[in-house]
């Protein structure tokens, strides 16, 4: 039952995910009391996707270096100076959006991304190392990547931040790598995860509408500016995409390697970036990281289907070549 719920959840994510974000909006009453609870869940989150590896993983990375560092040079380099690039032609003199698209794309890359190569027959291990390494990088990477990129234009606790960071996802990865270096019975790890998975598929969709409920106000707004930021977060979410299979092709990664890189480069871990907004900012630069849950696991989607049919002519192809 437990398999057939977890299935049914990666099923249906894209269409969850932006579903979520709307009955947050609308029911925000019934949401915002359980606010407390959402980086307790989030940290369940990350535990249960950090079982999957242990701490072999990141040596891994050793012996892929150029895929983990153009991944990491697409998540911190390219995509937050294409953010800041767009956001001061769009949104010239408004700080807390351009603020917004900086923090929705230098949070960590997406634990989900891993589900995703695995759809697609990517490279698992590199991807988990790249999820890792990021992971573990994101408290010093997030606060000083906003302060570099806007400056003293915004006020944020760093401090506070950065314990945030630690306690949602660098302690829960590393108790769950830890958890599957020391249990020797692998099926036990398994078990686990099995009932762990749905459970923590179950909490991603509620702690979007948690995060959607505070931005209630603002959302209910559709005017020429929110269509504009939806736009925009929609023309960064397909760009980063779009620099992952750019650098893929330039730097002539294989197959395997190249669906971990477009997965781990083009998706974030949104939901803490919404948490980190919502707890850390106001709720303005909030909105553009909500725009983005949006979009990211449909995009996934249509990469991954994209990727399918790849894969599909290259088969055909080589079935055409010995037929011959």
């Amino acid at each position: 039952m437990l398999l057939a719920i977890n299935r049914f959840l990666g099923k249906w994510l894209p269409i969850l995910t932006p579903a979520s974000v709307i009955i947050g909006i609308l029911a925000a009453p019934l949401f915002q009391p359980f606010t407390a609870l959402v980086p307790w869940l989030f940290a369940l989150i990350t535990f249960a996707g950090s079982l999957q590896s242990n701490i072999t993983t990141a040596r891994h990375a050793m012996a892929h270096p150029l895929t983990l560092f153009v991944s990491l040079t697409i998540l911190h380099v390219l995509t937050p100076l294409w953010a800041w690039s767009i956001g001061h032609l769009f949104f010239y003199g408004d700080v807390y959006t351009t603020t917004g698209l900086i923090l929705a794309v230098v949070i960590p890359t997406g634990i989900t991304s891993v589900i995703w190569v695995s759809m697609y027959h990517g490279n698992i291990p590199i991807a988990l190392a790249i999820i890792f390494i990021d992971t573990m990088l994101s408290p010093l990477i997030v606060p000083y990547s906003i302060h570099l990129l806007v400056g003293q234009s915004i006020q944020m606790d760093v401090a506070s931040l950065i314990l945030g960071l630690l306690f949602m996802i660098v302690v829960p990865t590393i108790a769950g790598m830890t958890t599957n270096q020391i249990i020797r019975d692998k099926s036990v790890v398994k078990n686990v995860t099995i009932i762990l998975s749905p459970i923590a598929k179950m909490s991603l969709p509620f702690i979007i509408a948690i995060n959607s409920s505070s931005l209630a106000s603002y959302m209910k707004r559709i005017d020429f500016n929110f269509v504009k930021i939806t736009l925009v977060v929609l023309l960064i979410s397909i760009s980063g995409f779009g620099f992952c299979w750019i650098l893929s092709h330039l730097f002539k990664q294989s197959n395997e390697n190249a669906v971990a890189l477009i997965f781990t480069g083009g998706m974030r871990n949104i939901s803490t970036g919404v948490v980190v907004a919502v707890t850390y900012f106001s709720p303005q630069v909030a909105l553009p990281v909500v725009m983005g849950m949006l979009f990211q696991q449909t995009l996934a989607a249509a990469n991954g289907h994209y990727i399918r049919m790849r894969q599909i002519n290259k088969i055909d192809q080589k079935i055409v070549k010995h037929s011959r």
